[in-house]
């Protein structure tokens, strides 16, 4: 098996919207990680137990800890994490804080017994919050400017909704894992070739860490574009969980677990990850998704996927009411570049790739 790199793309989210209403969606590096965690936590085992703990408790970032308060993860309270994935400690990306491509709100109804996955386009327009200064980037370069904070406050306001926990993960991570269970067996979606491999559609494929990875990240030869990665994310990531919790590889656990540990992040700990695996069994039953439908737009010569004020409120809308909060009306700084923009003919029903414009004089009361 061969692998390959094709470049050029452009992101057209809203060119595709009927993929995000399918099932079979990316659930995200980070939480398949997370599952297995949970699987082996709630193994029988002491020794299992205690090895997954220690593992966890390396994956715990103390910088951004939050309190857990008493029955927060009681299995009736609906919550909500930021799932990302980076692009570094693989496939030749030696970058110590990538930008996050993978970007995912999951949040838990267990009054509905479901959970929603709603896809935050990584060329998203929005605020860097936190930053020193006033500043707009795609939203996916918040994790590099300022780490999980500036990433769960810059969502956080661009949606309205209160965001407290995370989790992240790098390819290196997924690469030593396949690697550790010995590979896994895919059918591509598609037949493509990506930086040396070679992939035939249907083709039972055995791939290793690296081969997955390559099959995985492609996304410019794909019709669906970043979608179609996304999906095959997705078969990737589920094919890793079933033969990671497997009996024949739990024999591997040690090595298992040290490549998790040194390649997740997150600020839920051990016990609340425990509470989550035994307590919202039944929110897993059913997933909705969805995802942020953007305009593209250029910002100073570079494509950017502008959210309209209607679809941010939309999203906004939806997200607070899972969670149990009241609507509330969208005011901040997106809401603010789109009353400018459109006072000066820019149209989020346009299928023509416009100029959108940055106006510096916003603050937090939402105008100059």
């Amino acid at each position: 098996m061969r692998n390959n790199e094709n470049h050029p793309s452009k992101t057209r989210v809203e060119l595709h919207s009927k993929d995000y209403k399918k099932k079979g969606r990316v659930l995200a590096w980070i939480i398949s990680i997370i599952a297995i965690l949970v699987v082996a936590a709630a193994a029988y085992s002491t020794y299992v137990y205690f090895k997954t703990k220690n593992a966890v408790d390396h994956t715990y970032d103390t910088n951004n800890r939050v309190e857990v308060k008493n029955g927060e993860f009681n299995g009736k309270k609906k919550f909500a994490v930021l799932l990302m994935g980076t692009d570094t400690g693989a496939l030749d990306r030696t970058e110590k804080m990538g930008n996050t491509d993978t970007i995912i709100l999951a949040v838990v109804n267990p009054e509905k017994k479901r959970y929603t996955l709603m896809s935050i386009p990584r060329d998203t327009m929005a605020q860097m919050v936190g930053s020193n200064q006033f500043r707009v980037e795609k939203i996916n370069a918040a994790y590099s400017l300022g780490g999980a904070r500036m990433s769960m406050a810059s969502v956080s306001k661009l949606i309205n909704v209160p965001i407290k926990y995370y989790a992240l993960v790098n390819m290196g991570g997924i690469m030593k894992m396949i690697r550790y269970v010995g590979g896994i067996n895919i059918r591509p979606t598609l037949s493509f070739e990506y930086g040396g491999y070679i992939f035939k559609k249907d083709k039972l494929t055995h791939m290793g860490g690296a081969g997955a990875l390559a099959y995985s990240r492609m996304r410019y030869d794909d019709p669906q574009g970043d979608y179609g990665r996304q999906q095959r994310q997705r078969q990737v990531i589920t094919t890793l969980i079933k033969k990671a919790v497997s009996v024949s590889t739990l024999s591997n656990l040690d090595s298992i677990l040290s490549s998790i540990s040194g390649n997740v992040r997150t600020n839920l700990p051990f016990n609340a990850l425990q509470q989550i695996a035994v307590n919202y069994r039944g929110s897993a039953k059913t997933v909705k998704n969805d995802y942020l439908h953007g305009t593209t737009a250029e910002i100073d010569d570079a494509s950017y996927q502008v959210q309209s004020t209607k679809e941010l409120q939309r999203v906004s809308d939806y997200v607070r009411g899972e969670l149990g909060l009241d609507p509330e009306t969208i005011n901040n700084n997106e809401t603010y570049q789109n009353e400018r923009n459109i006072q000066r003919g820019f149209s989020f029903t346009s299928s023509k790739t416009q100029n959108y414009k940055i106006y510096d004089d916003y603050t937090e009361e939402g105008g100059s």
